[in-house]
């Protein structure tokens, strides 16, 4: 039997190796955080797209490390701020800001260019009338994979939802409590973490980036298989 496909995390957010970590054990899969990332010197972030710190972050990282290793980038795009924080999410309020301060300047942000007001009515309200929500927002995050300072693959996932006034539920992590998911009429932060990755930005960039994994495992063992079989009956060595 072979060992589980191993896959190492470029990041230290405890929050995203939980999620990614649960998602690979449904499909075989084990993550876990580069070993000795803490020791190593941050990767700067200086994208201008998320596409391209994921790269960077893989490719700084994956030199570090024997293996298959793993960088997301992601982040909150809200329309009426005119897609900020964006690439910015993870420090909107600053360099090393926590989740709460984030999400504080996030809902001042808001209140400013909005006004204060029963934001959750008014995403009720939009939808009914077929419009897009003066509050919408989405999700967005890109995966890239890389072996020794290549990158392999890059995915990409993104989810849909409003932000509301008021947080609600205490699960997930950073912009979680404000997000609100029409279809499950929850915000991510209600969700259990099986719920939330399956509809999740997040979800949906590591599913796809999975199937890339494992369609190439797959392959190389049908390779592997091929080079090994023995010559059938007929086939013959010319001399």
């Amino acid at each position: 039997m072979r060992d589980p496909l191993q896959l190492w995390l470029a990041s230290t957010s405890s929050g995203k190796l939980r999620e990614f970590r649960e998602a690979g054990l449904v499909r075989g899969v084990r993550v876990e955080a580069l070993p000795g990332i803490t020791a190593i010197a941050p990767c700067v972030e200086d994208g201008s797209t998320f596409e391209e710190n994921a790269r960077k972050k893989a490719l700084y990282y994956s030199r570090a490390a024997e293996g298959l290793v793993f960088a997301d980038d992601s982040g909150l795009c809200v329309d009426a701020l005119g897609g900020a924080p964006g690439v910015f999410s993870a420090r909107f309020a600053g360099e090393g800001a926590s989740d709460s301060a984030n999400n504080f300047r996030l809902i001042e942000e808001l209140r400013r260019t909005l006004g204060s007001g029963n934001w959750r009515s008014e995403v009720t309200a939009s939808t009914v009338a077929g419009i897009r929500p003066r509050t919408a927002a989405h999700y967005v995050c890109v995966i890239a994979l890389a072996e020794r300072g290549r990158i392999l693959t890059v995915t990409v996932g993104r989810a849909d939802g409003t932000i509301i006034e008021q947080p609600r539920g205490s699960g997930g992590f950073g912009y979680d409590p404000y997000f609100f998911y029409s279809p499950l009429d929850a915000t991510f932060a209600e969700l259990s973490p099986e719920a939330k990755f399956a509809v999740s930005h997040r979800g949906e960039a590591f599913r796809k980036l999975l199937d890339y994994v494992e369609n190439s495992t797959r392959s190389e063992r049908t390779a592997e298989a091929v080079a090994v079989a023995p010559l059938s009956g007929t086939e013959h060595r010319r001399e």
